[in-house]
Order: C-alpha cells, then structure tokens, then sequence
C-alpha cells in the first residue's frame, strides 16, 4: 500500500471521529420537542439531552490532550471513539430522560477526548508542507458538522425518528476504529513525561465545571443573582488554583510558557470569539426562521446548512494559503466578513425571501471558514512541535467556552430587547393598531437589534486575529528556553 493510500486512510479515520463528536453539539437540537413528547418532562429538564452533551464537553477537553500527550494519542483517540460509539447506540435505546441524559454525558467526555487529539493526530501523519492544506479540510469539516446538524437531525427524525440521531453514529464509528487501529501510527509528546497532573486535572476540571454550568443556568438564574455569582466565583477559584498547580508543578498539564507566546494568547481569544459568533448566527437565525418567518424547524434547518456551505468553499483556500502568507490577514478578512454579514441580518423583515437568508448565511459561513483554518493552522505553528496536543486542546476548549458564552449572552440581550419592543408593541396596540401586526413588528424590530448587538461582539475577534501570527518569521525554541520563546 502507497503512503499516500495509507495516509488518506489514517485521516478519513481521524475526519469520522472527528465529525460524528462535532455533529453531536447540535444535531440533537431540532429533536428536542420529539423527545420531550416521547418522555414527557419540561423543558428544563429535556434541555439538559443537549446541555449535558455541552457540558461534559467543556470540562475534559484539556485533560482528554494531556492524556493524550502521555500516553499515546492514537489509543486515547480509539477510547473516545469506542465510547461515543457504544454510548451512542445505548442512546438510541434510552428508556428513560434521565438514562439518555446520562449516556450523553458519557458522550460528551468521549467528544472531548476526540476533538482536540484529531490535530496532533493529523500533523503527525503528514508532513509539515500539507499542514495549511490539511488543517483547511479540518475547519471545512468542522463546519460542515456544525452546520449540518440541524438539518440532519430535522430529515432523520422526520423521516425515520429521534433515535437514528443517535444511532447514525455507530456505523461513522465502527469504521472509525477499524480505521484507525490499522493505518494510525502512535505518537506522544516525548517531553511530556508519565505522571499525572491531579491538582491541575482538579483545578481545570472544576473551574470549567462551575463557570459552564453557571453560563448555561444563568437565564434561570438571573445575571445578578446571588446562586449564578457564587457558581462563577467558584469557577474562578478553581482557575487559580490551576494556574498555581501549573506554576509549581514539576510536570504541569499546561506548560505556561505556551501563554507567554502572544500569538498563541491571540488565537484562544480567536476561537471564544468564533465560537461565540457561531453559536450567535445559529441560534439567531434558527430562531428568526421558526418564530418569525413561520418556517418549519425542518426547513430552517436546511436553510443553516448554507453556512457549511461557505465554510467548505473559504476553508479549503485559506488553510494552505496562510501558510504561506501568513493567518492574521486571513483570520482578521474572516471575523470582518461574519461580522458584516451578522449586521446584514438586522435588515431582515418578516416577510423576506429564505433566499436573502441564505445569502447571509453563506456570508457568514466564507468568514468561519476565513478564520478557523487560519487561527487552528497558526496554534500549531507558533507554539514547540511537541506541544501541539496541548495547544489543541486549549484552542478547541477556548471555542467551546465561546459557544457557552455567546448562548448565555445572546439569549439575555434577545429576550430583553423582546421585553423592550413588545411593551411598546402593547402601547401602539392600544391605539388601535392590530395586535397581530404589532407584535410581528416586535419581534422583527427584537431580533435586528439583537444581529445588531451580535455583530459588535465581533469587535474584539478582528484585533485578535490580525495578532494570530508571528510578527517576525523565527522558529519556537522548546520549552526548556521557555524564556525566549516570546514574541
């Protein structure tokens, strides 16, 4: 077999992991109602099928790759991969809210072991010059998975039922693990050494444990009451006290000279702001469609699906492309163009065509993939090859905090400006406006400023980006002379 055969195969292996873990954050969304007939339960309670999933996801994601630097990043990965497979069938088989609740937890901690080890796996298998091209099919896959899933989990359960949302997983991932065992080779990091971190696993797990759940509980809570302040301030406890383990550790999961690298800072900023800008045009949009416009949850979410699109077409160009020109200049084109595109969809009214809102998601979807494959790309370049593992797992879980938190903002801001139109929508109706019209109005009038607030957001991602990238062309000494490795 031709190494080129055998590489293919290595990386159809690491893509299937790969896509089954991120297709699994939101296919399970436009489900939600199916089950909540099939179980019964409120919505709070049914909500936590996908916020157990998010979760779980957030906490392991950093521990899951310095594992895999330690012991192995090929048999971490076939773990995870075992896992989600085996909770995923069981999913399809829940008898109860409470079981399908646990088995996703269980598939979140397995999404979290494969995502971040998918980046060193890849690197390893091909050689530096197919970097840029590579991790370009990664962020087009990346979001081919985001924003397919909708649409996805709208055919399946309309057409077959919720349980094939689960069980398309287990043929991805059997092939997965075949794959895999035979064409991936083992790598590690060598400097990593053998002992475990406890103190930093303790500290990382439990402040993004806090700081998640206190985000995802806060529109139950309240920004300002006193249960969402203690969580967030438990959180931050915990943060410090990780920092502190690193910093006086012998073997520290996270090395911190990683952070005194300044385009390495600049790509984690990056990816909350993705993250979040993601999230927001998704749900937004999702949203408009269903509350707004009328349209089926189905349909709206074939119409999301036009933000794969446009990743696919921007990320399989800018990924090779920034290796040679650089990725703040990619990156920075990215974030302006998710940002316009975002502000567009203030100007949408209740009666405009699925075609001007296609148009935008493509837009917005040419950004994401302007930006991913850049920002991914340069996290692995700037930081010591042997400590590309780690430097994925705090990139993906920087995209993962962003998601959380562009949810819990967005969601606030749209429900306050909802409050806002609809009193003057009462007040309007009382002069003998029609009550239908007015609150239609409402509604539109809520959601543009709402696009509005969204693409401000991008703001502080466009400066990030264009700071995503060595200044000056030098290679990154290890760890060992961490001190001149800033830049």
């Amino acid at each position: 077999m031709g190494i080129n055969t055998r590489r293919a195969l290595s990386f159809t292996a690491i893509v299937l992991g790969f896509f089954m873990a991120l297709l699994d954050t939101t296919i399970i969304n436009i489900a939600l109602p199916e089950m909540t007939r099939h179980f019964g339960g409120s919505v709070s309670q049914i909500s936590w099928v996908m916020n157990g999933y998010n979760l779980a996801f957030a906490v392991f994601i950093l521990t899951a790759s310095r594992l895999a630097d330690q012991f192995g990043r090929k048999k971490v990965f076939l773990i995870g991969v075992v896992l989600f497979t085996l909770s995923s069938l069981l999913a399809g088989f829940s008898t109860s809210l409470g079981m399908l609740i646990v088995l996703r937890v269980i598939q979140g901690l397995a999404g979290a072991v494969i995502v971040p080890v998918t980046i060193p796996l890849t690197t390893t298998t091909f050689p530096k010059e197919m970097h840029g091209l590579i991790i370009g099919i990664w962020g087009a896959i990346s979001g081919v998975a985001a924003a397919s899933g909708p649409a996805l989990g709208g055919i399946l359960t309309q057409k077959l039922s919720w349980e094939w949302i689960f069980f398309v997983n287990v043929p991805l991932g059997v092939l997965s693990i075949v794959l895999t065992a035979v064409f991936i080779r083992e790598s590690r990091d060598n400097t990593a050494g053998r002992s475990i971190d406890y103190g930093g696993i303790l500290g990382i797990t439990g402040g993004m444990f806090f700081i998640t759940y206190a985000l995802i509980k806060v529109q139950d809570y309240g920004w300002d009451s006193r249960r969402f302040l203690l969580l967030l301030a438990a959180g931050v406890l915990c943060m410090v006290f990780f920092f502190c383990v690193q910093y006086r550790g012998k073997e520290p999961m996270l090395p911190l000279s990683l952070l005194r690298i300044r385009a390495f800072n600049s790509t984690s900023v990056s990816m909350i702001i993705l993250g979040a800008a993601l999230m927001n045009v998704s749900l937004l949009t999702s949203f408009y469609l269903t509350r707004v416009m009328g349209v089926s949850e189905l349909k709206a979410g074939l119409v999301l699906s036009m933000m794969a699109v446009g990743s696919i077409a921007s990320s399989a160009i800018s990924g090779p492309l920034s290796v040679k020109y650089g990725s703040s200049l990619f990156a920075a084109a990215g974030m302006v163009l998710i940002g316009g595109a975002t502000y567009s969809m203030s100007g949408l009214q209740a009666g405009s065509t699925l075609g001007a809102v296609m148009l935008r998601l493509t837009l917005a979807g040419l950004g994401v993939g302007l930006s991913m494959a850049p920002v991914m790309s340069s996290a692995i370049r700037v930081v010591p090859e042997e400590k590309v593992g780690i430097a994925s797992g705090v990139t993906n879980m920087a995209k993962s905090l962003g998601s959380v938190i562009g949810v819990a903002v967005i969601v606030t801001i749209l429900q306050h400006n909802t409050t806002e139109q609809l009193n003057i929508a009462h007040s309007r109706a009382a002069e003998g406006t029609p009550e239908l019209a007015v609150q239609q109005q409402a509604a539109v009038h809520a959601f543009s400023q709402t696009y509005k607030f969204a693409s401000v957001l991008l703001l502080p991602g466009i400066v990030a980006a264009a700071c995503s990238d060595e200044r000056r062309q030098r290679r990154v000494r290890s760890l060992s002379e961490s001190g001149s490795d800033c830049l």
